[in-house]
């Protein structure tokens, strides 16, 4: 055997990772514990995935009760920690395996890792605090008093494009991604030389002076999140994402309770889904049924990995997961 064969069954991340990676887990439940909010687990597996166009989930094979059942891998813990928000859990959270499938590169890797919360009567502005709060636990060795700047998604773009977002035709950000230089034929896809023009100018600028809570995105991209206006009058997405160092690492909203418009939503997303070619996917009518029954709430996700990332200063993901896909 090959001196490159015997290295070949080793993790990519040291054994210092490892250790800094449970030392982040005892953080985190420390910081719940202290807050009285309430561990929880859900199934991976459902019969029912996220209908969501720029996501994929990996389908799953398996027998219940001797029936051949197609099946999802969580790309989230979304729906059925919902379900137990409606069933009057109180304030829940969880840290778990998430997929989404041939999604890797230097940020990403097919399953990671996910640490989602939930916090029934609390604002999207006091869930920030909380936000970096937990931020300043697992990062202070890094930057000290951790407190965020807050930006609208408008103004990130106005800073960065001098266009507003909101109120940009697709024509407009056709000419401005030619103008920047991104010759790229998205066809009449509106969103997507929106998340073009973002992914290249914005993002990759935000948080390096300090973290910065990303706020009040175009109401196209609301996804689970309620809908309101902003302090000019124009309709945005009540939800906010985390960035460090160019990194988004995590995504919140206030949550959505109205199970007709989720269905709405659902529906358009597959029809969408049908123009493209996608597998259409079936919705999670459980959710739904709990919906109505769901507390007022503040959500948010966060990638445990890029945290870890953030945290030990590594620019890959490799360098803090032990088993990336392509040798798990």
């Amino acid at each position: 055997m090959s001196q490159d064969e015997m290295k070949s069954y080793q993790p990519t991340c040291s054994i210092e990772a490892l250790k800094a990676r449970a030392e982040m887990y005892k953080k985190i439940r420390q910081f719940f514990a202290e807050r009285n909010v309430l561990e929880v687990e859900t199934p991976i597996l459902s019969q029912a995935g996220v209908t969501d166009v720029h996501l994929a989930s990996v389908q799953v094979q398996r027998h219940i009760h001797g029936k051949l059942n197609t099946q999802y891998l969580q790309t989230s813990p979304e729906f059925p920690m919902k379900r137990l928000l409606a069933s009057g859990s109180g304030p829940i959270y969880q840290i778990c395996k998430v997929f989404r499938d041939d999604e890797h590169g230097r940020k990403h890797n097919s399953e990671f890792t996910m640490l989602e919360w939930y916090r029934p009567a609390m604002d999207l502005t006091a869930l920030m605090h909380e936000t970096a709060d937990l931020l300043e636990s697992c990062l202070a060795h890094r930057f000290g008093d951790i407190r965020p700047i807050v930006l609208s998604y408008k103004h990130a773009f106005q800073d960065r494009l001098d266009i507003n977002p909101l109120q940009a035709s697709l024509k407009q950000l056709k000419e401005t991604a030619h103008r920047v230089g991104l010759n790229l034929d998205l066809g009449d896809d509106r969103l997507a030389y929106m998340d073009l023009l973002f992914s290249h100018f914005v993002e990759p600028s935000l948080g390096f002076d300090k973290p910065v809570f990303l706020t009040d995105f175009p109401p196209e991209m609301a996804s689970l999140a309620k809908v309101k206006q902003d302090e000019d009058g124009e309709l945005v997405a009540a939800r906010f994402e985390v960035y460090i160092e160019g990194l988004e690492l995590a995504n919140a909203y206030d949550e959505l309770l109205d199970a007709d418009v989720l269905a709405s939503r659902f529906e358009a997303d597959n029809r969408q889904r049908a123009e493209q070619g996608l597998p259409v996917i079936p919705t999670d009518q459980y959710l739904l049924a709990a919906l109505p029954n769901m507390p007022e709430c503040s959500g948010i996700a966060l990638g445990i990995d890029r945290l870890l990332m953030v945290a030990m200063n590594q620019m890959n993901i490799d360098k803090v997961i032990a088993f990336p896909a392509e040798i798990a």
